[in-house]
């Protein structure tokens, strides 16, 4: 049997995170079911759909950052919306403008409106450009182990493969192609899309993921609020298991207490 992994802080950017949930933050009926959610995650890092929401380009209209503070989390842009690189590229600089010259982001092209599958050619030219550009790019990407190998070896500081397609709540579809993703990983590897109740995420985390983000599975749950406490607990317990290492699967039973000194 092989050891047991050993434990690492979750760093990203040269910071390093107690939570392992990373939360977005749309699809909610309002601010303020945002703000308890969110809460009630524990989560750290939140991600904002720049081009869906407002952080201060739109003044006079409720503002996000009125109940979601930068002073308590870590907000992480994401360039949801965008078809293709120049696009994209132009997202993350307004987001750099608007919250001070911030850096870090979450690079996202899509293909379609019909599936959001990543258009892994213009991610891949967007990611070049932004990474040249002095950001820190965690990237969608789709479960091509490749794929995911050169984004990180073009400087990406986090690579996020989709275990399912966005919103979907389908949860792990692909555990084995995840696995190799994170076999090769020289940068943070997270599942980000597909996860639908608790025991997707925890899932993602046996398998040996840094983190997870999601939105749609805690804002479109009944009970939004009790979800992302309930994703809080997957996330720590997944990362538990990994870390205790699950024992072997057999085919025929075995006795739970030995048969030494038994009593005839």
């Amino acid at each position: 049997m092989s050891p047991a992994p050993s434990d690492k802080p979750f760093t990203l950017a040269g910071r390093t995170y107690q939570s392992r949930l990373l939360v977005g933050t749309g699809k909610y009926k309002d601010l303020d079911e945002t703000r308890d959610a969110i809460e009630a995650s524990g989560a750290e890092i939140v991600t904002v759909a720049v081009r869906r929401t407002n952080i201060g380009q739109n003044p006079g209209e409720p503002n996000l950052l009125d109940v979601i503070s930068p002073e308590r989390y870590t907000i992480l842009p994401n360039t949801a919306g965008c078809y293709d690189a120049a696009e994209a590229v132009r997202t993350c600089r307004l987001a750099r403008e608007l919250l001070d010259g911030h850096k870090l982001v979450k690079l996202e092209v899509l293909a379609d409106q019909k599936t959001l599958f990543p258009n892994v050619i213009e991610t891949l030219k967007a990611a070049e450009t932004l990474v040249r550009d002095g950001f820190d790019v965690m990237v969608y990407t789709s479960d091509d182990p490749i794929i995911a190998r050169q984004l990180a070896e073009m400087g990406c500081i986090a690579v996020m493969p989709l275990a399912g397609l966005i919103g979907t709540g389908l949860g792990i579809c692909n555990p084995y192609n995840l696995r190799i993703i994170l076999e090769e990983a020289t940068v943070p590897v997270l599942v980000d899309a597909g996860v639908g109740t608790a025991s997707d995420a925890t899932i993602a985390m046996e398998l040996g993921c840094e983190a997870v983000l999601m939105n749609s599975a805690i804002a479109h749950a009944q009970n939004p609020v009790l979800m992302a406490r309930a994703m809080k607990h997957a996330i720590e317990a997944g990362r538990l298991a990994y870390l205790a290492g699950r024992m072997p699967k057999k085919l025929y039973a075995s006795a739970s207490s030995p048969m030494d000194g038994l009593v005839r």
